[in-house]
């Protein structure tokens, strides 16, 4: 069944979601990830529901966040306006994980220390700046079709808005490092993890360089494996 939020969350997330990037340059970065080699974390579940995909949103959020404070310590980003920009879309999106947690309240289904992360895999993404960014722009189109695609199952609006406050984030992100990169602002086809045979044709009604496509929970979740930094088991209905 579903657990509906307080009214005292809602009210947290009408606020949160009009102040959520103001906020952001003042928060401070996760103080540390641990990155374990010989064990794997909680069995990370979502449902078919609104409090699965918010959950699920979160766990990308979560990913983001702690790669980002961990380019951040690398040093292989050393020019101070790159660096400082990294910085930045960091601060953003612990901000994000902070808003979904206080959204959430006790219907968040794991906690950041649940997780853990391969340092294999890890330390293939943080091998040079070029890397890095490129990583950036992965993680970060992929967000952006991710919300989207979620956004069509959710039925409560208060959930809707916080998908669509940070979605519009996360698609600046994306362009803002492509531009670092000197790629596209936009993300062409060649570019894309799913192919147009593999798109849900009833999620991508709309189609060109105007639109973005819409994946679903299950393809995100083959894209975030294939970069081999989760050591996390994931399942559930949303994800199947």
């Amino acid at each position: 069944m579903k657990k509906n939020l307080s009214f005292t969350s809602r009210r947290s997330l009408l606020k949160w979601g009009l102040l959520s990037v103001g906020a952001a340059a003042l928060t401070t970065l996760p103080e540390r990830v641990t990155a374990r080699t010989n064990e794997y974390g909680k069995t990370l579940t979502f449902n078919a529901d609104d409090i699965g995909i918010l959950n699920f949103a979160l766990l990308l959020e979560e990913l983001e966040a702690a790669f980002y404070l961990l380019v951040l310590k690398s040093g292989k980003i050393t020019d101070p306006k790159e660096y400082d920009y990294i910085k930045a879309i960091g601060s953003h999106e612990a901000t994000h994980v902070k808003f979904l947690r206080e959204v959430l309240g006790k219907n968040a289904t794991f906690k950041t220390k649940n997780l853990k992360f391969n340092k294999a895999g890890l330390d293939a993404v943080l091998t040079d700046r070029d890397t890095i960014l490129n990583t950036a722009v992965a993680l970060e189109d992929t967000g952006v079709h991710a919300y989207n695609g979620a956004g069509t199952s959710l039925k409560d609006p208060t959930y809707l808005l916080a998908a669509g406050s940070i979605v519009s984030i996360e698609a600046r992100h994306t362009a803002g490092v492509r531009a670092l990169l000197k790629r596209p602002a936009t993300e062409p086809d060649s570019d894309r993890a799913v192919n147009d045979a593999d798109l849900v044709p009833e999620l991508n009604p709309f189609k060109g360089r105007a639109y973005d496509e819409l994946y679903t929970p299950k393809q995100i979740i083959a894209i975030v494996g294939s970069l081999n930094i989760l050591k996390n088991p994931i399942n559930g209905a949303l994800v199947a």
